[in-house]
């Protein structure tokens, strides 16, 4: 199988979904002329032209309405955010229009609008362009959150989100725009709320999502070396979070690790620990363990980036602390 990056998944998602639908147009800035911001709109523009791939200014709260109005009017819009730190500019349309829409019109305005760009930290580009906010959105009913961590589930995913009736908000990354993996060519959904098992174990369970899967992933295999067996779980989405997936899996490893790039109070990591020890509880044999970026906003330096995100190095000591307490 052909293997794509990351950005070019995307690409493909969208442009295979405005080909079956001529509904589908994207928007945003720089999206058009420049070929995107990272580049996930590349000759998108040359194949649909200046109507469906539209140049908007610098004005989230403007586009994002414009976006809002036309999901009302049943086109399916294409919203990009040059990075989801600028979408605290628009969360008016995003929280109170977009999310309200269909349960404040009584089902006659579905929302059929997909809100995607990046997420967190990106290396060396300070506390304003390197903020999660995936619980913030998470926690607003009428909205679907996803967060892919690879080329493969972007692709799948971005389609099922295009698809969707309801507003989606599309996660991503800077960090993982270039990576590569296998992705087949042609139609496939992934459906949304569904978590995926990376990996197989039988001693600790690690929870994850987006591009901390690569920290995850990391640890999985250094503790393999030292006969720790992990079941990794990737969410995909939260919101609607895959509780069974993960309840089922604690039941089997009977320990449980949560590793997440957002600030520790209110995550989803939170979320989670609490419905695993509602509904899992006789099951555990430690304490669940949790890990987040420490509690300050990211500094440019990276060495203290290094510092104050998640790392193997303390994915591995959470795994030997549910083992070893």
């Amino acid at each position: 199988m052909r293997e794509i990056q990351f950005r070019e998944a995307l690409g493909e998602a969208m442009s295979e979904e405005m080909r079956r639908d001529d509904k589908v147009f994207l928007m945003g800035e720089e999206v058009a002329e420049y070929n995107g911001a990272y580049k996930v709109s590349q000759g998108m523009l040359d194949e649909f032209g200046p109507e469906r791939i539209i140049d908007t200014p610098i004005a989230e709260l403007g586009f994002a309405g414009i976006g809002v109005g036309a999901a009302m009017n049943g086109l399916r819009p294409i919203i990009e955010f040059m990075t989801f730190n600028f979408s605290l500019v628009a969360i008016d349309q995003v929280i109170n229009s977009a999310a309200k829409m269909m349960s404040m019109s009584g089902g006659q305005f579905p929302m059929p609008i997909v809100f995607r760009g990046p997420t967190g930290n990106a290396g060396m580009l300070s506390s304003q362009h390197s903020q999660n906010f995936e619980n913030w959105y998470a926690n607003c009913p009428g909205l679907k959150v996803v967060v892919p961590s690879n080329p493969y589930d972007a692709k799948g995913l971005l389609k099922s989100s295009v698809r969707d009736n309801d507003p989606v908000i599309f996660m991503e990354s800077e960090l993982m725009y270039g990576d590569r993996a296998a992705v087949p060519e042609g139609e496939y959904l992934i459906p949304i709320g569904t978590a995926d098992i990376k990996r197989e174990g039988t001693d600790v369970t690690i929870v994850g999502f987006g591009k901390i899967m690569k920290v995850i992933m990391e640890a999985a295999e250094e503790a393999a070396k030292n006969d720790i067996s992990v079941e990794v779980i990737d969410l995909r989405t939260v919101r609607p979070i895959d509780y069974a997936t993960v309840v089922e899996s604690v039941k089997k490893t009977n320990r449980l690790v949560i590793v997440e790039e957002a600030w520790p109070l209110a995550a989803i990591s939170s979320e989670i620990t609490y419905h695993v020890q509602k509904h899992a509880f006789d099951y555990l044999d430690a304490p669940i363990h949790r890990i987040n970026s420490m509690d300050v906003p990211l500094p440019y330096a990276p060495t203290l980036i290094d510092a104050i995100l998640p790392s193997v190095k303390r994915t591995l000591e959470a795994v030997n602390a549910v083992l070893y307490r």
